[in-house]
């Protein structure tokens, strides 16, 4: 078999979505010839824990593992709480204090290309001799976080390899960069960095159409769309006996789904029965003003707040539900996002509610596939006539939806495209 070595920064026992990508297309490699060696980090830092994934790693892969040294264990002896806010992607905007400014700042400017940068010179260090004794040919890199990359651009330089860059997210017009109060100078360094890493770089893997095109005007390397999947059966639904509107994953402030808590106000207000039957459900961390704006509709009462839920329970919760919601932020930078989670929610075969920005590319995907509706959240009218032709769906036990293609999105077929293009 040939051989991989994979460097990526989340590994089981993290949570989140981050972790779940390159779990999965380890899982399968080898059915397509290769075999991955990954390389991770010893004692990292991270915000959510899933203890359940570890069962996930095959047995027979090769982990390799060398310490971290990351600023966010230092900066948690000052504010436990808010790291973990920061480190997790929760920036609050409004009524920061001094320290979350201060913390911003330091994060944006001191840590370039972000806290896990001292990882870098010792992880080069430590794999240019495993890298000639496995007789590794190939090094796949993959960002957030985007350090990881400088990794592969410091192997690139030293050995005859072929480099592949992974990118889950985009880098410098990610929406939160705005939020680091970047100095000119640290805009200027990211933009080089990127620019050195997409030039530099045998191979690119982006997860969406609208990054590889970004891109694109960057670099003629190969670039290549492989999105995140889900994995295992179709799930067959067992549904709760409520209308459950469910949203699972981290609700951030700048993804507040506003117009439908105005919406779901008015119906509540004008159909008892509907009162009756709505239960609203979040899985993850929620940010304050999300909360606020379901207790200004007054919806608190039909809202339970579920917490962090371990992947299993999270697939058991969608396929529950009657609704699923997907939402992003309304922006022009937010427009080549696609949640992980909207391919776990393929799986659970439940409609879709997708509010994003214009040309929102996960909100495409929901409609070319017939998985559900995707909406403006400046159109409280069409998300109203929505919500209301679900609802009554639902009292006819017919809520259902047509998923037209999503077998592509398997994690199994994913992995073949991507042992094609190594």
């Amino acid at each position: 078999m040939r051989k991989v070595l994979v460097i990526a920064y989340y590994w089981p026992p993290a949570g989140g979505p981050g972790v779940q990508r390159w779990l999965k297309f380890v899982k399968y490699l080898q059915d397509f010839g290769i075999q991955p060696i990954v390389y991770v980090p010893e004692n990292p830092h991270y915000p959510i824990i899933d203890p359940k994934l570890e069962k996930e790693i095959p047995t027979d892969v090769q982990i390799l593992k060398q310490p971290i040294s990351e600023p966010y264990s230092w900066a948690s002896i000052l504010s436990k709480k808010r790291t973990k806010k920061i480190s997790s992607g929760i920036i609050q905007e409004k009524e920061q204090s001094l320290i979350e400014k201060a913390m911003l700042w330091i994060r944006g400017n001191l840590f370039i290309p972000d806290a896990r940068k001292f990882w870098v010179k010792p992880s080069i260090q430590f794999l240019t001799s495993i890298i000639k004794q496995e007789q590794i040919e190939t090094v796949i890199t993959t960002g957030p976080p985007h350090s990881l990359h400088l990794i592969g651009l410091g192997l690139k330089k030293m050995l005859k390899i072929q480099w592949v860059a992974d990118f889950r997210d985009p880098w410098t017009s990610i929406g939160y960069h705005k939020k680091l109060r970047l100095t000119v100078g640290s805009q200027k360094k990211h933009k080089h960095l990127e620019k050195e890493i997409l030039t530099k770089a045998d191979k690119i893997i982006t997860t969406s159409k609208t990054t590889a095109n970004e891109f694109r005007a960057i670099t003629d390397k190969s670039i290549k769309v492989i999105t995140n999947g889900y994995d295992g059966p179709i799930n067959e639904p067992n549904l709760d006996s409520e209308f459950t509107i469910s949203h699972l994953g981290s609700l951030l402030t700048g993804r507040n789904p506003r117009s439908l808590w105005n919406v779901l106000k008015e119906i509540v207000a004008e159909n008892a029965e509907f009162a009756n039957d709505l239960k609203i459900q979040l899985a993850g961390v929620v940010g304050g003003e999300v909360l606020e704006s379901i207790s200004e509709n007054g919806l608190t009462r039909f809202t339970t707040q579920m917490g962090y839920l371990d992947h299993e329970k999270v697939q058991q919760v969608q396929r529950n539900s009657l609704v699923l919601l997907l939402l992003e932020i309304d922006s022009v930078e937010t427009q080549g996002i696609i949640p992980g989670k909207l391919f776990e929610y393929m799986n659970a075969r439940r409609p879709i509610l997708a509010m994003g920005p214009s040309n929102w590319e996960a909100g495409e995907m929901v409609n070319e596939m017939s998985l559900g509706n995707y909406v403006s959240s400046d159109n409280p009218m069409a998300i109203k006539q929505v919500i209301l032709d679900w609802y009554s769906a639902y009292k006819k036990d017919t809520l259902k939806v047509g998923a037209v293609g999503v077998e592509k999105f398997h994690r199994k077929e994913l992995t073949k495209e991507l042992a094609n293009f190594i």
